[in-house]
């Protein structure tokens, strides 16, 4: 009686973990708390901070263009005075100011603001590479945490089947080797739980660090699944990502300095003016007797020797070509992660279906060996034989679930 009533604890607990495990992989949409981490990650991390300086940065350098020259201003005294008919020159005093030419300083606006526009592209790009860093990291800790529970589910099952064993080793129905095969059994799951522990901390500890905030332990949800259609996704997503409008937005930067690089090989004016201080002639008087001498001034720069400008809008064709060329380059390689991670995410799939499948028909075998046990000897070698396998499934099937989410973090970085 005391073998059956173990026979029967093992099989309601069968159905406790079974539950359990329905639990674990049952249809969620509550992204909720994955959504808050995202969110105080991009709102912490040092990474976004930086960036985002880095852009008022370059906001500021377009205030920085809009200024003339330095206003130049001049004294002298004269040691050897000059005499003139209505006195000795005695100081010169003089002031200018160089103008670009007109629309010279607009150029430098535009240049200034679409290296702007380039730089707060970059902190789009920040984000959405936290972003990624954030989920696949969520997803691992995932992973880490189910393994444990299921780990956690078999030790306890062990244990009765080691209670089952005990008893049948006193009635003479099993050998005291078969107790100690479970043993050895709850031995290697003890391991294998210390190691997933270990690598819980390290990873929560990578998570703490990109919300930058103290360690603390990381909360993940309970229930997640795979949906069960895959998602329909557009190539033509691609063509949007942030990582290409960089190029987009240097592409018009380099036109823009262009324009600027043209407005600086026109003319320069300069206006001003140079006053001279006469002493009056001693002992005469005449009309202006030393009246002092105002010059206004009007400058001309020509850039005659323009080597300089043409060379530099050759280099600036030069850099469009070399722009044309990383974006292609870089256009190829999102293509082929987004193609191989979509692959991935249906091989996910595949595994944790077929996984789903192997769980099922391993427990039933289980089922048939516990029911032949009520009229015959229970074969211990092949029901941990099933168990096992019963604990790699369900192992294969977390990593199905944990794959399947990395792989659409990077679907959604690529194509949203």
């Amino acid at each position: 009686m005391k073998i059956q009533h173990s026979i029967f604890k093992i099989q309601n607990f069968k159905k406790a973990i079974c539950f359990c495990l329905l639990l674990i992989f049952s249809v969620t949409t509550n992204a909720q708390l994955l959504d808050n981490y995202i969110q105080q990650a991009i709102e912490n991390n040092p990474k976004v901070k930086a960036v985002e300086l880095s852009y008022k940065g370059a906001q500021e350098k377009v205030n920085e263009a809009n200024t003339l020259p330095n206003t130049e201003f001049g004294a002298g005294y004269f040691v050897s005075e000059p005499e003139t008919r209505t006195g000795a020159q005695k100081a010169k005093v003089s002031v200018r100011q160089m103008m670009p030419w007109f629309g010279t300083i607009t150029a430098r606006e535009n240049y200034s603001s679409s290296l702007a526009d380039a730089a707060y592209v970059d902190i789009v790009i920040a984000k959405r590479q936290l972003a990624l860093q954030v989920t696949q990291t969520y997803y691992q800790l995932y992973a880490l945490k189910n393994k444990q529970k299921i780990i956690q589910q078999n030790l306890k099952l062990l244990s009765t089947y080691e209670d089952l064993a005990l008893n049948a080793v006193e009635v003479n129905k099993a050998s005291s080797v078969e107790v100690l095969k479970i043993q050895i059994q709850q031995n290697e799951l003890n391991e294998q739980r210390e190691l997933l522990m270990g690598d819980e901390l390290a990873m929560e500890s990578k998570f703490n660090n990109l919300l930058n905030q103290e360690e603390q332990a990381i909360m993940v949800e309970d229930s997640i699944d795979i949906p069960v259609e895959e998602p329909m996704l557009s190539m033509n997503d691609l063509e949007l990502h942030p990582e290409l409008e960089k190029y987009d937005q240097l592409f018009l930067s380099i036109k823009k300095s262009a324009a600027l690089n043209n407005s600086e090989s026109l003319p320069s004016v300069g206006i001003g003016v140079d006053y001279i201080a006469v002493e009056e002639r001693p002992n005469m008087n005449f009309s202006d007797n030393g009246k002092d001498i105002f010059i206004p001034m009007l400058a001309v720069s020509v850039p005659i020797f323009n080597h300089k400008f043409k060379s530099v809008e050759r280099q600036l064709n030069l850099q469009q070509e070399e722009l044309k060329a990383q974006k292609e380059y870089r256009k190829n390689q999102l293509d082929s992660q987004l193609k191989e991670a979509l692959q991935q995410r249906i091989s996910a799939r595949i595994s944790y279906q077929t996984q789903q499948k192997n769980i099922t028909q391993a427990k039933d075998a289980e089922d048939i060996l516990l029911r032949q046990y009520e009229t015959s000897i229970l074969d211990f070698q092949e029901v941990l034989a099933i168990q096992e396998l019963q604990h790699k499934f369900q192992l294969k099937q977390v990593e199905a679930i944990k794959n399947y989410y990395l792989q659409t973090a990077i679907i959604n970085y690529l194509s949203n």
